[in-house]
């Protein structure tokens, strides 16, 4: 089984990342949120999921082994393959799918391409005690906005920013940056904030 593959990166793409390890060329599928990591980098280090069928032999390559965690236990989940569980770790960084999966929030789940209600929630039900049983929520953005960010003023900022038409995904993250930088920001300071970022 190979654990990670380490070298010189060749060639990368939001989907493809080739790893030349001792002259040997490594295609190994990634997630955008690997890909956004490696970008850029001459040597690399990705940990492998190899997934062996009869008609193919895949690597699946990660910047982390938190990100790995997560995409073996949503492969486990009944009608989740590969390719859907990359494209979900695409969708969300590995916090925010311990946020969304530790919350229930399968609305944000459904956004994924591919993934519809029955299946977003098959994903909470199968996941949520699974993660909340490993350290991953907590090193998760759920803790450190717990720690830095009034929660109050997060869900109604990004309620609003969604409201006026602007994805989830990028809603959370923006506001989660403003009320890290500004933690003392008013609702509507927040929102003006973020229509300038988004």
């Amino acid at each position: 089984m190979i654990e990670y593959i380490k070298g010189e990166l060749a060639e990368a793409t939001p989907a493809l990342a080739v790893v030349d390890c001792n002259g040997v060329g490594y295609g190994i599928n990634v997630s955008l949120n690997t890909y956004s990591a490696i970008q850029g980098k001459k040597e690399v280090k990705l940990f492998i999921y190899e997934a062996i069928r009869e008609d193919a032999y895949v690597l699946y390559g990660f910047s982390t082994k938190q990100e790995r965690e997560l995409f073996l236990l949503l492969i486990s989940v009944p009608g989740i393959g590969g390719n859907t569980a990359r494209m979900i770790l695409s969708a969300l960084s590995p916090r925010e799918l311990c946020h969304v999966i530790s919350t229930g929030n399968d609305k944000l789940l459904k956004t994924v391409k591919g993934i519809g209600l029955k299946t977003a929630q098959r994903i909470i039900v199968d996941l949520k005690d699974k993660i909340a049983s490993t350290d991953m929520e907590e090193t998760g953005t759920v803790a450190s906005v717990r720690i830095t960010v009034n929660s109050e003023i997060y869900e109604e900022a990004v309620a609003a920013l969604v409201m006026l038409g602007f994805a989830q995904a990028p809603s959370q993250k923006a506001v989660i940056n403003i009320l890290k930088a500004e933690p003392d920001a008013t609702v509507e300071q927040v929102i003006k904030l973020a229509l300038k970022m988004l």
